[in-house]
Parts: C-alpha cells; structure tokens; sequence
C-alpha cells in the first residue's frame, strides 16, 4: 500500500493524523483476533527474546508466513485437507470449530510465528505441545476406519496441504513473490518444522510437493463433514456484519486457487473469467489493505483458519 503513504504527502496534517490513527486501530483489532488476549505476551516472546531461531532473518518461510496472503492461504489450506476422511472425522470430532474458531485460529498463529519467528527454545515448546494434543485425538471415522492425530500418514497430508496452500496464495497474493529457487527453499524449510512434528519424508522442492499432493489424491473425497466444514468457512463465519464482505471477498479467493478437481468434491463453482478478473483484483486490494493495516507495527501474518494439526 506504497499509494496510500504517498498520498498522506498531499492531504491537511489533521486528514494525516487521523488516517493513522485508522490505520492503528484496524491494525490493532487485526492482531487482537488473530492473537487473542495472550497476544501481547506471545509476540514479546516470539520477537523479542534472545536466543537462536529455526531460520534467518532472510528465509523464505519468513516471507511467505509474514504476509498478508497468508489469510487466503489458511482458508485454501482447509478446505484442501478437509478432503481427506480421516483428518476430516479428527477435525469434526475433536477441533471445536464451530464452537470456538478464533481460539482455534489463535493457537494456530501461534504456532506459526513461534516455529517460523520465535526463538529455537519456544519452537521446541510449542511443538510438544502439539505432540501431547495429538496424542488425544483419535476414534473412527463414519466409514469405519479408525483415525488418529499422531498418524503419520495424516501428519503428511495436513502438512502438504498447508504449504501448498500458503505458497499458493503468496504466489497470487504476496507482497513479494518468490521466484522457482525461492519457492524450492520454502518447501525446504517447512520440511523442518515437518520433521520436528513427526512427519516422515516431508518434500523439499516444489517437485516433490506436487507429486505428493499427486499420490494422495486416491484417498481424497468429499464427505458430508467436509462440504459442512466448507459451508461454514465460506458462508457463514462467525463474524459481524461489518467484516462479512471482506471476509467473503478473501473465501472468494481462496476458491479460485483451489484446483477444479477439489472443487468438485466440495461443491464448489468453477467461474474462470469471474476469477481471473473481479476476484483476483478483490483479493488483491484486501490482502494490501491487512498488509498495509498491519504494517505498523509488523506483525507475522497467521492464517484466518487453523489447520488441522494446530
């Protein structure tokens, strides 16, 4: 949102002070949401303790997971991953996501910016975390098949739906877009934090994630559970009025990086031209709008849904 600094030159001090003190605000209520009450405490530990951390200050996973696409990227993220059965039966029986998304979301920022930003000692405690909450997340799946959180083969699915899904929109969406060698070093360094939750064999390039995606795609299904889940992200989020049409505008976009053959399972449309014009041009002006509100201070931008595992 360069333009609208630029434009603060040409207007009355007062209009300046005023749109700054807007900018604050929303920024503000952005980073309440998506960090809850503990928000504060968490981002003094995450940036501002001592001490080393999984990546550098120029990794890639840095730039994908600070930007604001990441919004549109955790909304992709489930409504990919709700197609498998199993992470779907844990999602539905375990996650509390109708009955509390934004503790949800919450956590999951939270272990976001702790492995991607914070210091190595809070990365190691945040995934323990998850490990131990794994371990009570299991049962059996409407089709019969029992199902549990700390299965590998589940592990890997929610993982490579996630990146895939982050790296999708930060391609579109992204202040910054990364060019191939860049894209190859994300997946590179999400296969880090892959390993550390217990995933086997996590991809490493772009390649590898593609032909994963690939071999899982037998399995994958659109189950009433999932198209329930996929009615509730899209159309009826638990959110006020006010925030309805950018949140609807971001869900908009986050169908059209969807592949057709996801769609279909979902019950999801397929508007090619529509997409290539009004809902790429609306995702555009609302991820620089949060880019811009989030700014200052500059925050780690968490998905506006968990994923599975969080």
């Amino acid at each position: 949102m360069a333009d609208l600094t630029a434009v603060a030159d040409y207007v009355p001090d007062a209009v300046t002070a005023r749109l700054a003190a807007l900018r604050s605000q929303v920024g503000q209520a952005v980073f309440s949401r998506v960090a809850g009450d503990e928000g504060a405490g968490r981002r003094r530990r995450i940036l501002g303790a001592e001490g080393p951390r999984w990546f550098d200050d120029d990794a890639a996973i840095r730039r994908v997971h600070g930007d604001a696409s990441m919004f549109i990227g955790g909304l992709r993220a489930l409504l990919l991953q709700s197609l498998h059965p199993l992470a779907m039966a844990g999602v539905a029986g375990h996650s509390g996501f109708r009955g509390d998304p934004w503790g949800r979301l919450q956590r999951t920022s939270y272990f976001l910016a702790a492995t991607t930003f914070g210091p190595a000692d809070e990365a190691d405690r945040v995934i323990a975390a998850i490990k131990r909450a794994h371990s009570y997340v299991h049962g059996t799946a409407p089709d019969g098949r029992p199902y549990s959180a700390s299965d590998p083969h589940l592990l890997r699915w929610v993982h490579i739906a996630e990146i895939d899904s982050f790296l999708s929109a930060h391609d579109r969406y992204g202040g910054e877009p990364l060019d191939p060698a860049g894209r190859d070093a994300y997946v590179a360094d999400t296969a880090r934090v892959a390993r550390e939750l217990g995933i086997p064999d996590p991809p490493e390039t772009t390649a590898e994630l593609a032909a994963q995606i690939a071999a899982y795609r037998p399995e994958l299904r659109g189950t009433p559970e999932a198209r329930d889940a996929a009615k509730f992200l899209l159309w009826e989020p638990p959110l006020p009025l006010a925030a309805r049409v950018p949140y609807g505008v971001l869900a908009a976009a986050s169908v059209g990086l969807l592949p057709r053959w996801a769609r279909t399972p979902l019950r999801l449309p397929w508007l090619p031209v529509t997409e290539a014009t009004a809902v790429r041009a609306g995702g555009m002006l609302i991820t620089a709008g949060i880019r811009w509100v989030t700014s200052a201070p500059r925050e780690p931008t968490p998905p506006p849904m968990p994923p599975v595992h969080a």
